[in-house]
């Protein structure tokens, strides 16, 4: 299989600057696969605490960006398949949804609901074959690559011609109030709500990481120019939640890129 990158590398695009509180600048990825390993069993009992919500979105907001019956899928970032699952439900028997993730301990989860093929590997160098696929997810994971062009890069190369990207994640407000009101909910509320819910400090540790991502992360122009840097088409952003959820997408040329 290809898992190259293309041969005129652009310069890295970061997520957010290190957070040093939580790792040492070289130990990022480590930390992260570690803390979704421990925390992995604990996940659904997280999302249960939105009721839902993100997983009910997921799946609602696939169709409307166009994925269709008999399509082949790569989900990015599986973790516990809520993507996946709202995937097959569309592609249905004439399609097939593939997932990927660094995290053996999410993939596990995974496997519990999800029977489509899983695959260990990073966002950054996909183990897939070019032009291999319809339709390219990732939900609320975004933040957690290592640099955003090498993964758009590799998501333009496995999409076939005309393909779609899609990715949903996390939204805060620009205005004072609406940034002080989402951190309030995401850095006090919900890693509260965790502990109590999960007796897990590192399920708390997980929330409190994930708000210091998403208080950390490039403005969403950042985002949306790499996409566009990296070659694809019609990069979009557009915010479907305030304070909770946000998403970006991309077409690959007919032409081939």
């Amino acid at each position: 299989m290809n898992t190259e990158l293309p041969t005129e590398a652009m310069k890295p695009v970061p997520p957010h600057p290190p957070l040093t509180d939580y790792y040492d600048t070289p130990e990022r990825q480590r930390y992260v696969i570690d803390l979704f390993n421990k925390t992995a069993k604990h996940y659904n009992t997280i999302e249960a605490l939105f009721l839902n919500g993100g997983l009910l979105y997921r799946r609602s907001s696939l169709r409307l960006a166009g994925l269709r019956k008999g399509m082949k899928v790569l989900d990015v970032a599986v973790g516990t398949g809520a993507v996946a699952r709202g995937a097959v439900r569309i592609v249905g028997e004439s399609g097939r949804v593939f997932g990927v993730d660094p995290s053996p301990g999410m993939l596990g989860e995974a496997r519990r609901v999800f029977g489509g093929p899983l695959t260990r590997g990073v966002a950054e160098r996909l183990p897939f074959a070019t032009d291999s696929f319809d339709f390219v997810t990732m939900g609320i994971a975004l933040r957690h690559v290592s640099d955003l062009a090498a993964t758009f890069s590799e998501y333009l190369r496995v999409l076939r011609p005309g393909g779609t990207l899609w990715i949903l994640e996390s939204h805060v407000p620009t205005s004072r109030l609406g940034h002080a009101m989402t951190r309030f909910v995401w850095a006090k509320l919900i890693p509260g709500m965790t502990l109590l819910s999960t007796r897990s400090r590192d399920a708390k540790l997980l929330m409190d990481f994930y708000w210091d991502t998403v208080d950390q992360c490039v403005p969403p122009k950042t985002i949306v120019d790499t996409i566009e840097n990296v070659g694809f088409e019609q990069p979009k952003y557009k915010v479907v939640v305030p304070g909770a959820f946000c998403e970006y997408s991309g077409r690959k040329a007919l032409t081939g890129a």
